[in-house]
């Protein structure tokens, strides 16, 4: 068994096409159905259902697809582990980001790039299940993610911040001046809030049912950047998690004030994969993580916020 053949079987699952997942790996069709044909030999069970075309992986291609990309990742980690020893760390962190982290999370690439200057960082917005399904399958070394989502499993995780929810809204709005606001309130406004596909979404829906109130906003987007573009004219309000504020601030004309509720939401953290120990990139992200301080650089900006418009 060689590990190209496994490396075939990892492309042939990912791109469920036979033509689509040679070219992704540089050879012919023949020459990858031929590899895979071989390694069902050498291993002596089915691994592809075939057909007129690709229909999936058999129960048993289901458990070496599982070992292919474990071993692949000890290849990788082996060859980066290596590397640094040589040269310092090196390589590409792959790290999925729940949308909604995404302001937050150059408190920890930033310092990463300046304490590993040969490494780089490759980020990808991502679904809570897609995180799960890449940090299983070895596809991602980390990811920032809810740390309540019970597909994480067994998944190594380190807390980060908890999500503290702020009404955003307009100057000149009924509520500018107060010095908080409750859900039922805010439901009241014009709103512009992320959609309920969103899982941010819907714990803040379960915020406004906790106060008697549903929200039915005019404007929702699938996006913190695209949920922004509508505040600075003055005419939405919006609630958001102070972790926005670190990339977006708050928009010329508009200030937050606190939402009476819960002092913290759902915990925000870092998850790395299940190999043990972690990976090389992956131990270098967990080691920055734990000295970056980001509940407290969050908490810290919030109160620059609040304390500029008290005075």
């Amino acid at each position: 068994m060689q590990l190209r053949q496994l490396e075939y079987l990892v492309a042939l699952a990912r791109e469920r096409h036979f033509v689509r997942a040679a070219a992704a790996c540089y050879v012919s069709q023949p020459s990858l159905s031929a590899a895979i044909r071989r390694l069902e030999h050498e291993l002596g069970v089915p691994i592809v259902r075939r057909g007129r075309r690709y229909e999936g992986l058999t129960p048993e291609g289901e458990v070496v697809l599982a070992w292919a990309h474990r071993m692949l990742a000890e290849r990788d980690a082996l060859r980066q582990e290596l590397s640094s020893l040589r040269d310092g760390l090196t390589g590409t962190l792959r790290l999925g980001v729940v949308p909604t982290a995404l302001p937050a999370a150059s408190l920890l690439t930033t310092p990463f790039c300046e304490r590993h200057s040969r490494a780089g960082v490759s980020i990808e917005s991502l679904s809570s299940a897609d995180i799960t399904d890449g940090l299983t399958e070895f596809e991602l070394d980390a990811a920032m993610t809810y740390l309540d989502d019970d597909t994480l499993g067994d998944l190594r995780r380190l807390p980060l911040y908890e999500e503290r929810y702020m009404l955003l809204t307009p100057l000149d709005g009924p509520l500018a001046g107060a010095g908080s606001a409750s859900w039922s309130q805010a439901a009241a406004l014009p709103l512009c809030l992320l959609n309920s596909r969103m899982r941010n979404r819907r714990i803040m829906d379960e915020c406004f049912a906790a106060d008697g109130a549903t929200a039915t906003p005019a404007i929702e987007s699938d996006t913190v950047a695209g949920l922004y573009a509508h505040l600075p004219r003055g005419r939405w309000s919006s609630v958001i998690s102070h972790a926005w504020l670190h990339m977006f601030g708050v928009p010329e004309g508009m200030r937050v004030v606190p939402l009476e509720g819960p002092a913290h939401g759902p915990r925000v953290g870092l998850v790395t994969g299940p190999d043990e120990p972690p990976s090389v990139l992956a131990g270098a992200l967990l080691a920055v993580a734990r000295e970056a301080g980001v509940r407290e650089a969050l908490d810290a900006l919030l109160r620059t916020y609040l304390d500029a418009h008290d005075h």
